[in-house]
């Protein structure tokens, strides 16, 4: 008789090598074809959502890591909520409109670009988009990404676009839009104004430059003087200095009139007096190479307050103006104050009552009556400007500083701040910076310090800038009067403009003229004019999607307003959830999010951003092509992802060993699973053996901190908790023990099934635990499982297992005494095989002398010398034992020898019993017994 043919070792079809790369594919087909998503839904109570609404990626090129990071993020949460009983519908949606397509588009034309009508050209637009939907719809879906992808929401869907024109009509309603000429982020490139979510700050070298301004009489007689002197003001964009109309001091700063004994600069004259911040004249003495000062006197500004000084090289004034905004971090506390170049000097110069000046045309370029530097480009005209103010004698000192300035999101390059004709929603009016202020501390933000960063944006941000000069986007669909100026956009007319938004989108209004909407009569209600015009300015971006909670969550029935989960990078604390915010507070009073969760950026290995120049870019198909999205989604889990998120080869290459031990666990636990009927074999837990009640205790403990890391969104702890557990309690601790009673036993008996037992509760609820982290290995290892009554299809259809509550602080107690023995025996078993004392483990004979124990420890139901794997186990003196190992705290001695009975043939124990039957002269009598 073969005796090994007589063993329970395991069987199983369950594939060692997971193959992902081949069979998850395979997988993602089952899904589609069974309705594994809509089954899903159809196992939970409507009237118990979790909605994660999705934030809508740009619908151009393939997907980078960040993509795969946010999407699996979120199929990490959907799947957590809706294994803890929520209906969980999930919209995928896609951002469409916008210049990067339309740039595309322009590429793709050439020269034809601004010679196609803007009809024809949003066509192009909308086939563009739609092509890289349905490639970006592919390549989340492989992800393992379970969601209605065949009905996501789409911003250049008729509906959405009519939903989004109807929230804008909500702000003209109420006053919040209004149209005014003020200065925006403008580029000069994509010749459109921005918002500040589309502006990022790169490092830009500028010229810094300090500029005389000589005081005209009023001036100098508020300061009772009679001698000319020069406020010196300080400036990096001596392109703004044509549209000079102020010079901003602060009233609580000190002033002072100084006079220049000794100077080493070629425009500063003996005697000559400068107005200078007290407090910076040391500092400003080092950079104009001025050797010796006496100050005449000091002076607060208010006494200067509307009298003026003259422009350094145009025939006309700068008054002198207080603000708040000037500070004594750079410059000479005095600040060149152009209202047509910057927000702060607009918001100064409108109470001064300053003109909006702005010089500059859409290109770049000064204007044609721009004098001495009309037609040149602004950035050109810099060096022209200094060499003029240098000739003129006003030019103090010039250098270059780097410094963070804002650059184009989209065409990298320097955008310039410029007084246009543009759209705005007041922050102002109908309190909605305060409405929205008091709303973030009604929101949960995590991290926490999430509502700091958007409270502070909110707090200090100007007026919402929502036109475009662009094609391709939502058009700001109202009427003007070109004789008064009116804006012309009644209920009446809206009603009319939104239907045909609904019927035909939004390039209805760019394909019909004024007539169409407005009849042929129409006259202007104020000024009786029948010269009407359409607004061609289009929406913001960031309003499109920032409508999103109203055009897709209060629409669509299977969800709910307001969302409980918005979930992002970390930038759109200035993007998507700020819009959405400020959009919902503006037309409804409230936030439309409950929680909002960010993750940081994708980083390489060394903490250094992707970028194609330094080829350190890592795509999600490089990943799942050589590995499996599985190891994907182990990554995300595995990472901390509040923080920027590192990606290498060598990190995969540990999350792909990770897995391995992971698989292979459960592999182990379905192969020892192929006799078992979960419906008749079960022994109930209070039944089992100790070693199994005791494994059950611990997954309970884990069970417990994986469902709380699951609720604070921390995927890090499963991760490392469940590998934890797969690795140490498992294949280290409990399954090492059992394999003996597993494979040695008859398949029926009391000793298999109750191992048998403990091992389909482990695997049948670590598939259900891991399933919204390992989503393709759960729902193969769910095929493999033996049926019990109760069994779904999927497993993502179950519920989280509870965990249950058992209090045996006795079994407890021993474990984690026998445990903590079994880590110095195997020590000692470890010397004792290097010293060629023993071979196997079972080959000892073990002596253990333990200092201040209880008897009872040691009494455990599995037979003492099963728990440490060795064939003799006795107790000695401690104080006699001798020739032995000594653990670490002196409290244990452990003497291994040789065992001197003969082997067992069948299960390698050494026994005194082998020999006593005449039929299996070479068996052990426990397995004579199982035969």
């Amino acid at each position: 008789m073969e005796y090994k043919d007589t063993l329970n070792l395991p069987r199983t079809d369950f594939p060692m090598k997971a193959n992902l790369t081949k069979n998850e594919p395979i997988r993602l087909k089952k899904w589609e074809e069974k309705k594994i998503y809509n089954k899903i839904l159809e196992k939970r109570n409507p009237e118990n959502k979790y909605i994660l609404h999705d934030g809508p990626p740009y619908a151009n090129g393939h997907l980078h890591m960040g993509h795969a990071l946010n999407k699996i993020l979120k199929d990490f949460i959907i799947k957590t909520k809706s294994l803890k009983g929520f209906y969980t519908p999930y919209i995928p949606g896609w951002d469409c409109h916008g210049l990067p397509i339309e740039h595309q588009v322009d590429k793709e034309l050439g020269k034809k670009k601004n010679e196609i009508p803007k009809h024809e050209k949003r066509k192009l637009c909308r086939k563009y988009a739609s092509k890289f939907i349905d490639i970006q719809r592919d390549e989340f879906k492989r992800l393992g990404v379970l969601g209605d992808w065949e009905n996501p929401y789409i911003t250049m869907d008729y509906t959405y676009e009519a939903n989004t024109l109807k929230e804008l009509y909500k702000f003209f309603n109420n006053g919040g839009a209004y149209k005014g000429l003020k200065p925006v982020y403008w580029c000069i490139s994509c010749i459109t104004a921005l918002a500040e979510a589309e502006v990022e700050y790169h490092d830009h070298t500028s010229p810094s430059i300090y500029v005389k301004f000589p005081l005209s009489n009023d001036a100098k007689k508020a300061l009772n003087i009679e001698e000319d002197a020069s406020a010196v003001i300080w400036t990096t964009t001596p392109w703004t200095l044509p549209a000079n109309l102020g010079i901003a001091m602060n009233p609580d700063i000190e002033y002072a009139v100084v006079r220049v004994l000794k100077s080493d600069n070629k425009n500063i004259n003996k005697n000559d007096l400068l107005i200078l911040a007290k407090e910076l004249i040391e500092k400003l003495k080092s950079i104009f190479k001025i050797e010796e000062i006496e100050i005449e006197k000091t002076f607060k500004a208010n006494i200067l307050e509307k009298t003026n000084a003259k422009h350094p090289f145009y025939d006309r004034n700068s008054l002198i103006i207080l603000g708040d905004h000037v500070t004594l971090e750079q410059g000479t506390g005095l600040v060149h104050t152009a209202p047509g170049h910057g927000q702060e000097d607009y918001e100064i110069g409108l109470k001064y009552g300053l003109k909006i000046l702005n010089p500059v045309d859409d290109y770049g370029n000064f204007k044609k009556d721009t004098e001495l530097f009309g037609g040149m480009n602004i950035f050109k005209a810099n060096n022209e400007i200094i060499k003029l103010l240098d000739e003129n004698g006003n030019l103090l000192e010039t250098s270059e500083i780097e410094h963070s300035y804002p650059h184009c999101w989209r065409c990298k390059n320097p955008v310039v701040f410029r007084a246009t004709p543009q759209w705005f929603i007041s922050m102002e009016k109908n309190d909605l910076r305060k409405k929205a202020l008091n709303e973030i501390d009604k929101v949960q933000w995590i991290p926490s310090w999430g509502r700091n960063r958007i409270y502070s944006m909110i707090e200090n941000r100007p007026d919402w800038c929502i036109s475009r000069q662009r094609s391709w986007g939502v058009p700001i669909a109202v009427f003007l009067c070109s004789e008064c100026g009116e804006i012309i956009i009644d209920k009446e007319i809206q009603e009319k403009i939104l239907s045909e938004f609904y019927k035909f989108g939004a390039d209805i209004w760019f394909e019909k003229d004024v007539e169409y909407f407005l009849g042929k009569n129409f006259e202007c209600p104020h000024c009786k004019s029948k010269n009407i015009r359409k607004e061609t300015d289009i929406l913001d971006v960031w309003f499109d999607s920032g409508v999103s909670h109203a055009a897709v969550c209060e629409v669509r029935k299977e969800l709910k307003w307001p969302a409980d989960m918005y979930l992002e990078g970390s930038d759109q604390h200035r993007g998507w959830f700020h819009s959405s915010l400020l959009e919902s507070i503006g037309t409804r009073d409230k936030a439309p999010y409950k929680e909002v969760l960010t993750h940081g950026f994708v980083v390489d290995g060394k903490g250094l951003k992707m970028s194609k120049s330094m080829g350190n870019v890592i795509t999600p198909d490089e990943i799942i092509n050589k590995y499996g999205a599985e190891i994907l989604r182990l990554w995300v889990a595995a990472e901390d992802y509040t923080e920027d998120i590192r990606i290498s080869n060598d990190i995969i290459k540990h999350l792909v060993e990770s897995y391995r031990k992971i698989r292979n666990t459960q592999r182990y636990l379905l192969g020892n699973l192929y006799d078992f009927s979960p419906n008749k074999d079960m022994i109930e837990f209070e039944n089992l053996k100790e070693l199994d009640k005791y494994i059950l205790i611990r997954w309970q403990n884990v069970k417990e901190k994986i469902y709380k890391a699951y609720d604070n969104y921390q995927f890090h702890i499963f991760y490392h908790s469940f590998l934890n557990f797969c690795i140490n309690e498992l294949s280290s601790f409990y399954l090492d023990i059992i394999k003996d009673r597993v494979y040695a036993y008859k398949a029926n008996s009391f000793e298999r099934r109750s191992a048998q037992s403990a091992m389909f509760i482990l695997l049948k609820e670590m598939a259900i635990i891991m399933s919204p982290i390992l989503s393709f290995t759960a729902d193969e290892i769910w095929e493999f499982l033996p049926d019990f009554e109760g069994k779904e299809e999927s497993v993502f259809i179950h519920t989280f297992p509870a965990v249950m509550q058992i209090k045996d602080k006795e079994l407890i107690k021993k474990m984690e005494f026998l445990k903590e023995l079994k880590s110095v025996v195997n020590k000692a078993c470890e010397l004792a095989r290097r010293n060629k004392i023993i071979g196997h483990s079972l080959d000892a004979k073990i002596t253990v002398a333990i200092k201040n124990y209880e008897e009872d420890l040691l009494k455990v139901d599995e037979g003492i010398e099963k728990i440490f794997i060795v064939s003799e186990f006795y107790i000695g003196d401690f104080d006699k034992l001798t020739d032995c190992h000594t653990s670490e705290d002196g409290n244990i001695k452990v003497k291994v020898e040789t065992s001197s009975f003969k082997k067992c043939e069948r299960c390698w124990t050494h026994s005194a019993s082998i020999g006593k039957s005449t039929k299996h002269p070479t068996l052990c009598e426990r397995c004579v017994n199982q035969l």
